[in-house]
């Protein structure tokens, strides 16, 4: 599971990236970065612990 959760991290970043320098869709972009923070995050606590 916590793999998911990178890939899943990386690819909101990835894309945020390319909304960011490629389209201009406002504040979903932003929303996906935090929500990628948020997944980088989460996997380094739940790293930690086990």
């Amino acid at each position: 599971m916590s793999n998911l959760l990178y890939t899943l991290a990386v690819i909101l970043v990835i894309f945020w990236v390319i909304g960011f320098f490629a389209f201009s869709a406002g504040g979903i972009i932003h929303v996906l970065l935090i929500i990628a923070i948020i997944a980088i995050l989460l996997r380094l606590i739940q790293g930690r612990r086990l």
